[in-house]
């Protein structure tokens, strides 16, 4: 997720596929007829200007991968008889035992508008409809977000959703968006049976009765061999990332699936990567690379301890051992940390597992404790144990994403930027009600002293910096406009420089009426030169126009005092809102 979203109630346009409840008090009962049945949702096909066969899987650099699949047609499968038996209690569950009584796990209220799915589209050519594309976007724009492959047959959380890539391949001011599913073992296991298999694990668990339900239905799948647990559960529906010359769709329940794509533009899962036996169980979908070292830092985070173990991969892309952290005594939600050139910066937020409100309060087994004091852990980057670890109380500081850190004085003070999540108990089911605000930390690591300044009062989150200034000081962030979240109605541009108490944005760009985008991601114009200015480049963002029904990819001139809009592209398929992305240049496309 990483990413964070909840439902919310919006104007009805022609891309919505799901019909929205009417809630009021005494309409409850209507979810005793939700009985949704599995079958795909599908956006009518885009007009083709020029497309690509469906792909194959191809002979690439070979990786270690439990499966390799193909990113073929997708197969109409009529499920088996005990598919159905499976299903039919499924559905005494789901309009019995656990309906979605909560808006935050409608489907047919979170799945609304531009957050309903789409169904795969291959290369297809883009019109530039107005500017034109600047030569140094020479590569692709990936954007990774939640699309589920089948109506959800119950209970529905925005972060349960299969992965899907969207990718805009640019080459020479022409532009082909290319829109597949990350072939996971889940996906290709409910591909082929038909149905969905498996609970949502953000929905599916509210209640100790609907919790012993769904596991008993889950066991009694995996012992009729319907799918195997041992291959992965995940969805890698959160971010990608660039490293070891590989590129990977992530997300924290499971190991890195390694993705690539071919030279017209089409995207193929090569695998789920498990760096020759040396990672397990998962990975954080926000690990942070150097640009200097290019050395990659990560972590994963878990239910059982350690509940968080600290560990890098060199510049090759190979990892080295785990660093178990058991000073962390209690599961945390552990979504995204930050790295300075001298230590890697945990937080320990007020986000955790709540196995008690799921027993007693019929809630999610993930939830809020107000009693518990946030915290960051400092430990340094190479360490080796937690020997070094250092916790620093920080009440009221609870972040699920981090901009960056870096070193002053030395290496005695650590300084991160990072959205704080206010009123932090609305964030896994009411994000339209949660504020986030962008603060600057100051740890003075002599005295123990921790100080924290807001840099504006907008509502901001998903924000991005110049990769080339990661763990380093840096200036600028652009971060998107919660209006509320998860929706996005524009980006704006801040100095961090300045000083406190003052207002740190310096320029902006709002959509328009019914306009709304996701991440932004800054795309330099000379990643290789070290004197280029911080903030030569370009903001780059897909925005969906929810009268039109139209998607488009945005470019921004980064330094423009307005945010100017330098290149729009008009998509030929929707784009659903989503999670991270990144862009990646030609020459590393090569390399995969």
């Amino acid at each position: 997720m990483d990413a964070f979203s909840s439902s919310f109630i919006s104007t009805l346009s022609p891309t919505t596929i799901i019909p929205k409840p009417i809630l009021t008090p005494s309409s409850c009962n209507y979810i005793s007829r939700l009985n949704i049945s599995s079958v795909r949702i599908e956006d009518k096909p885009a007009t083709q200007i020029t497309s690509a066969s469906t792909t194959t899987q191809s002979p690439s650099t070979p990786v270690s991968t439990t499966t390799t699949s193909s990113a073929g047609p997708n197969r109409r499968v009529q499920p088996t008889v005990p598919t159905m038996i499976f299903n039919a209690f499924d559905d005494i569950i789901n309009n019995f035992i656990d309906p979605p009584l909560k808006p935050s796990v409608d489907p047919r209220y979170v799945l609304s508008n531009n957050f309903s799915p789409v169904d795969e589209l291959p290369p297809t050519e883009c019109e530039v409809i107005q500017g034109s594309l600047p030569p140094c976007l020479d590569g692709a724009y990936i954007r990774n977000g939640p699309n589920p492959q089948y109506l959800p047959r119950g209970p529905y959380h925005l972060f349960d959703g299969d992965g899907m890539l969207h990718s805009i391949k640019i080459s020479q001011g022409r532009a082909i968006l290319c829109s597949r599913y990350i072939k996971t073992n889940k996906y290709m296991a409910e591909r082929d049976a038909g149905s969905s298999l498996l609970p949502n694990v953000f929905s599916g668990f509210n209640g100790l009765t609907a919790s012993a339900a769904r596991g008993a239905l889950s066991a009694a799948r995996i012992l009729a061999g319907q799918y195997n647990p041992a291959n992965g559960i995940g969805l890698a529906n959160t971010s990608l990332a660039f490293f070891g010359d590989r590129l990977y769709a992530l997300g924290e329940s499971d190991l890195p699936y390694a993705v690539r794509l071919t030279s017209n533009g089409d995207i193929e899962t090569v695998g789920r990567h498990d760096f020759d036996g040396k990672l397990f169980m998962s990975m954080t979908a926000h690990p942070k690379i150097d640009p200097d070292t290019k050395e990659t830092f990560a972590f994963r985070y878990g239910p059982v301890p350690p509940f968080l173990t600290y560990f890098r991969f060199d510049s090759d892309g190979r990892k080295q051992p785990d660093v178990p952290i058991f000073s962390m005594t209690r599961p945390s939600f552990l979504h995204d940390f930050a790295i300075s050139k001298k230590y890697a910066i945990f937080a320990d937020i007020q986000i955790g597992m709540n196995p008690m409100e799921m027993i007693f309060g019929g809630g999610s087994p993930v939830g809020t404790d107000p009693n518990k004091v946030p915290r960051l852990g400092v430990i340094p980057r190479y360490a080796k144990d937690e020997s070094e670890m250092r916790w620093f109380d920080v009440p009221g500081f609870n972040i699920i994403h981090a901009i960056n850190a870096w070193d002053e004085d030395d290496g005695n003070t650590i300084v991160m930027v990072a959205p704080n999540i206010l009123s932090v108990e609305h964030t896994m089911e009411r994000m339209d009600l949660v504020h986030a605000l962008v603060e600057k930390v100051r740890i003075d690591l002599k005295t123990g002293l921790v100080t924290r300044h807001p840099m504006s009062a907008r509502n901001l989150d998903f924000a991005v910096i110049n990769q080339n200034y990661v763990g380093k000081k840096n200036k600028y962030v652009y971060a998107a406009v919660g209006d509320p979240m998860p929706k996005i109605s524009g980006v704006v541009k801040l100095d961090v420089s300045k000083g406190e108490r003052q207002e740190c944005i310096v320029s902006s760009r709002m959509y328009g009426r019914g306009c709304y985008g996701g991440e932004p991601f800054f795309v330099a114009k000379e990643p290789d030169n070290p004197e280029a200015e911080e903030d030569d480049g370009y903001v780059v963002s897909y925005v969906h126009d929810e009268k039109s029904g139209e998607s488009r990819f945005l470019v921004m001139d980064a330094k423009s005092p307005c945010l100017d809009i330098v290149a729009t592209v008009k998509l030929p398929g929707r784009v659903p809102y989503g999670f991270h992305g990144l862009f990646v240049r030609k020459n590393d496309l090569d390399k995969l």
